[in-house]
């Protein structure tokens, strides 16, 4: 009886009761882990946080990379147009007028 009444007593004082071997009990406090518990909390917080930071990075890499993928396409367009211009493919209005679309597009 006297243990049910402790045992009350420690949950109303948010402490559990945690089984140490095969007769023993301990009393603990809800982060009864010592240092580990906070090493822990700190642990996740940080998993968290470069998860976040990884994803971010990713996104950014991925409109970075796509954005840079139309910057080619454009200035392989500017090389050809400038091939079919110096081997006299087209004239100098039709020159313009293309390197003006591929410019504004």
């Amino acid at each position: 009886m006297e243990e049910i009444k402790m045992m009350l007593e420690s949950i109303e004082l948010g402490r559990f009761s945690a089984h140490m071997g095969e007769t023993n009990w301990g009393w603990h406090d809800m982060m009864g882990f010592g240092w580990f518990g906070w090493f822990g909390m700190i642990f996740m917080l940080l998993f968290w946080v470069a998860i976040i930071v990884g994803v971010i990075w990713l996104i950014k890499w991925l409109v970075q990379s796509s954005s840079g993928t139309a910057k080619t396409s454009k200035k392989r367009a500017l090389e050809i147009l400038d091939e079919k211009y110096a081997g006299g493919e087209i004239d100098d209005e039709e020159y313009e007028r293309r390197r003006r679309k591929i410019l504004e597009g």
